[in-house]
Order: C-alpha cells, then sequence, then structure tokens
C-alpha cells in the first residue's frame, strides 16, 4: 500500500458505500470491512491512518448487538463514529444510550454550539446547518474526556468530540447528500485530523495496477470476456497495456446488443487499441433456444448457460489461457462478505461470466474490483477511452431480453433498437445525457390500434424509462418536460415501423426495479 488509507468498519448501514465514495472523493484510498471479520491482527497489519465506524439497523441496547473491536480505540488513530457508529463507541468507552425517546427520520437542523476540529472553517458556533438524520436510540450521557459541541431536536448529544484523542461521534449521517456540508465534514476528518495526504489518483492507480497485473500475471495468457459495458472495456484496455499481446478479449454477440454495439466493441478493440479479439455471432443460437420462452427468470437462466458454453467454445480456441479477466467491482466485493455474513445481493451469473472459472480451471484475474463505477470512468479517460464510451448508461447483462417483455423474436428486437436509438439520440441532442443515470426503451408485448394517415394500425406499443441515481440501489424517474416526451415519441412513432403508441414510465424504485424484467 502506496497511499495513506482509512478503514471503514461496516455495521450494516444501507449507505456504508457512500461513506468510501466521499472518502475516496478526497483522494484517499479507503476499505470497508465487516465489523466481525476485523480481527486486532489485520487491523493493525492493514495501519489505518484513521477509522470510521458506520450505521446499521441494530440498536447498542439489544443483547448481542454488534460492537466494534476493542483494539482500536488503544490504537492512537482518529475515530469518526456515524449514528450506529457513535452509539456503540459510547457504550463501548463507558457512555450511556438509551431508546424510547423522540425519533428523527429525514432532515433535521442541528445546532453547532462550539467550534471543532471536525468542522474547521464548515460551521462555526451558532451554525443552524441541515442534516440527514435516521434514528430511534440517541446518546444521553457521554463518555469522559468527551464534550458536546452540536445539538439537534431529538439528539442532545448529535456532535460529540474528544479532542485529545481525536474521536468524534455524529448522529447524522454526513455522507448522504441531503446533508449541508457533509462532504466537507468528511474531508476535515481524513485530510486535517487524519493527516492524509490525498495523494490517490487514478493516474496512480493506473500505474501501481499495471505492476499488479504483471507482478500476477508473468508470462501467462488472459482471456477477458467482454460485454460491451464500459467495466470489461476498462479492464481489457488495462490488461493490454500491462501485458500486450498475452490478453485475447472474446465478445459474444447474443443478438441482443443495442444499436450499432457490435461494431463499436470490434472496431476500439480490433482496430483502434490492436488488442487480439474473439467476435463470435452467435445471434441465432441465443434467439433459437429463447424461442417459444416468456418467464423472465427462464430467460435469464438460457442466456447465462449459452453464454458460457459458447466462451467456453470460443477460449478453447486460443488454447494455454490460464486466467479469466472480469470487470468485477469494489460494490460486488462488499456485497458477497456483508457483515450480515452472507451474500446480500445474488450477482447474476451471465453479467460477470459466473461458472466459468470452475468449467475451466482458470484463475481470476479483477484489477478494478477496489474501485467504484464512477472511478472506473476515470481510469477509463486515464486510459485513453472517449468520454462518449466511458459515460454510457448502465447496460444489462442480458441485453435487450431484459426490455422486451414476453418471448423474444428477431423482428421485436429490430424494433426495440431502433426505438432505443432514437430515444438516445433525442436525449444527447437536449443535452440531458449525463444527468440521466440510465434511459432506455421498452417494446411490450402488446398490440394497440392507431391511426397514421386514413388507415388503421395494429402495431406494438413502446414505454420509455429514464432514471436518476447515484448508485442503481434506489431510483427516481428523470422528470423530462412534456414538450420533449412529445417530441420523442412523435419521432418513435414515425421513424420505427412496428410502433404506433409511445408511454413513460414514472414509477421509482423502490417499488419498481429499474429494469423491467
Amino acid at each position: 500500500m502506496h497511499h495513506d488509507h482509512i478503514l471503514i468498519l461496516d455495521f450494516g448501514s444501507q449507505v456504508t458505500q457512500l461513506i468510501a465514495r466521499r472518502v475516496r472523493e478526497q483522494g484517499v484510498y479507503c476499505e470497508i470491512w465487516p465489523f466481525n471479520d476485523a480481527a486486532e491482527d489485520r487491523i493493525k497489519n492493514y495501519n489505518p491512518k484513521a477509522i470510521i465506524l458506520s450505521g446499521g439497523p441494530c440498536s447498542v441496547t439489544d443483547e448481542d448487538s454488534p460492537r466494534a473491536p476493542e483494539c482500536i480505540f488503544e490504537m492512537s488513530v482518529p475515530i469518526l463514529g456515524i449514528c450506529y457508529g457513535q452509539q456503540t463507541m459510547v457504550t463501548q468507552l463507558g457512555g450511556k444510550v438509551e431508546g424510547g425517546h423522540h425519533r428523527e427520520f429525514g432532515r433535521a437542523e442541528i445546532n453547532v454550539t462550539k467550534n471543532c476540529s471536525l468542522f474547521g472553517t464548515t460551521w462555526t458556533e451558532g451554525s443552524t446547518p441541515t442534516v440527514w438524520m435516521s434514528h430511534g436510540d440517541r446518546v444521553t450521557n457521554i463518555p469522559e474526556g468527551f464534550e458536546i459541541v452540536a445539538t439537534s431536536k431529538g439528539a442532545p448529544c448529535a456532535i460529540i468530540a474528544n479532542e485529545d484523542k481525536k474521536f468524534y461521534g455524529i448522529q447524522f449521517h454526513p455522507e448522504v447528500m441531503h446533508t449541508q456540508n457533509g462532504s466537507d465534514i468528511i474531508r476535515n476528518f481524513v485530510i486535517d485530523i487524519a493527516g492524509c495526504a490525498g495523494d490517490w489518483t487514478m493516474g496512480t492507480y493506473r500505474e501501481e495496477a499495471i505492476e499488479k497485473i504483471r507482478a500476477q500475471v508473468g508470462d501467462e495468457k488472459v482471456i477477458c470476456g467482454l460485454s460491451g459495458g464500459v467495466d470489461s472495456s476498462v479492464a481489457a484496455v488495462l490488461i493490454h497495456e500491462a501485458i500486450g499481446d498475452q490478453l485475447t478479449c472474446i465478445y459474444v454477440d447474443t443478438g441482443m446488443m443495442r444499436k450499432g454495439e457490435s461494431d463499436q466493441v470490434v472496431n476500439l478493440f480490433r482496430d483502434h487499441y490492436n488488442i487480439p479479439l474473439i467476435h463470435e455471432d452467435a445471434s441465432d443460437l441465443f434467439l433459437g433456444k429463447l424461442t417459444g420462452v416468456d418467464d423472465p427468470e427462464q430467460k435469464r437462466k438460457i442466456i447465462g448457460n449459452t453464454f458460457i458454453d459458447v466462451f467456453d467454445d470460443c477460449a478453447s480456441r486460443i488454447g494455454g489461457a490460464q486466467w479469466l479477466a472480469q470487470g468485477t467491482l469494489y460494490p460486488d466485493v462488499i456485497e458477497s462478505v456483508s457483515f450480515t455474513g452472507g451474500p446480500s445481493v445474488t450477482i447474476k451469473s451471465h453479467h460477470n461470466v459466473g461458472g466459468l472459472p470452475e468449467k475451466m480451471n482458470l484463475k481470476i484475474l479483477e484489477p478494478l474490483r477496489e474501485l467504484f463505477k464512477d472511478e472506473v470512468r476515470l481510469l477509463g479517460k486515464e486510459l485513453g477511452l472517449h468520454d462518449d464510451f466511458v459515460s454510457r448508461h448502465p447496460f444489462p447483462g442480458p441485453g435487450l431480453a431484459v426490455r422486451c417483455p414476453g418471448e423474444i423474436t428477431r423482428e421485436k428486437l429490430d424494433i426495440l433498437r431502433e426505438a432505443d436509438a432514437v430515444y438516445l439520440d433525442a436525449i444527447r441532442e437536449e443535452g440531458l445525457y449525463n444527468e440521466i443515470w440510465q434511459a432506455f426503451a421498452v417494446l411490450l408485448p402488446v398490440r394497440t390500434v392507431g391511426v397514421m394517415g386514413d388507415g388503421r394500425t395494429y402495431d406494438y406499443a413502446c414505454a420509455l424509462r429514464a432514471v436518476t441515481s447515484t448508485d442503481g440501489m434506489t431510483a427516481d424517474f428523470y422528470p423530462f418536460e412534456m414538450d420533449f416526451l412529445s417530441r420523442v415519441a412523435t419521432r418513435i412513432i414515425n421513424e420505427v415501423r412496428g410502433i404506433n403508441r409511445v408511454t413513460y414510465d414514472i414509477t421509482s424504485k423502490p417499488p419498481g426495479t429499474i429494469e423491467w424484467e
């Protein structure tokens, strides 16, 4: 580890990943560990410059509720406890936490009663910033050496500080965007209090990752499955920069990609980067196996299993490969070792070509496993990938199959491809593409009556979807102007043969999902 780094101990908060993102925005590397997977030796070997305790769903008043490792309070490093993190720190250091008082959920106003190193120049005595609270319990008695530096209506100890030991506890969540100056508070902690240099950038990550790949792989061969998306593409370019022609990429064309996407992938890797590439057009095979299938889970399984078979066949033509490269990201890693001891999310096999390592007896190479999605995009730019490519919206592993409810046919996919292309083109022309997390068209499995010219039509209905999000875990529909939606609908109906009706999906996540299947 060549840089200062922070350790985040996770107690199960839904927004722990946001803490890490805010820390890394300051140019400081950090890792998230489940609280119960943090043995004393492991923590000391990691040698963090500071430790952050996350929030969580439990109550410290419950029997057997989670606790931080006692050793961290004797390591002479700064500690920041957030929400539950504050409460367990207080309890473990001799203070008291109680339930049954006034609860606070959502926005709340705190009163800064004293200046504090955690505030820097962000807040001063008398400030009344708005923060995001989410608690039922509250601190009622602070440990020896602490003082109260901010209060709120529902939390008389909203912020407490032990300046001598550099221990700080806050009842609210500075990591969420609803907290005023929340990122500044985290910056004050990791830069000013912990003394981190803030020198962790994608430029340095690139150099170190290349060294690491060369050390791992040596003179052995690597194969990488390209999905056409950002993650696998950035991984492939990074690996190629490290080991050159020891890498061969495999792009399996399922017939369910967006318009022009296969040509873009082939041109980028084979022509522009001169990376050895096998382009396997298996669209007939995939569509044949999907004939008559309309259950979404069955479609996913067919696509995933067929992908593995085709990929395996392509890999056998290369011969001698000992590594399989994947575009696994840090959220995948975090979710697979959640604090409850089991995976919180099942990663679909067709997305990260799961099942292949066991079948092919390959070692796994995951050069992006320490990065969040936004960091991968920055790394892609660092590697010279065009901004239009690295800023592309996420695309599901099964492709257009999950945007075509019901049975899939080549005709329906062609119609959907055209509608999707028109929709995204209109969004780009309006200058809205980068404001939207994900936008796409869905071809509905119903036909409707329409009138075009003097004739009757009986064609498909199309739904448009656009959402804003930070991580895809929750999402809100994008509030397009009605004039824009009207113009897009007119373009689709005029330019795409087979669609005579357009709707807009205004469902948020939850209760809906971003994709339709």
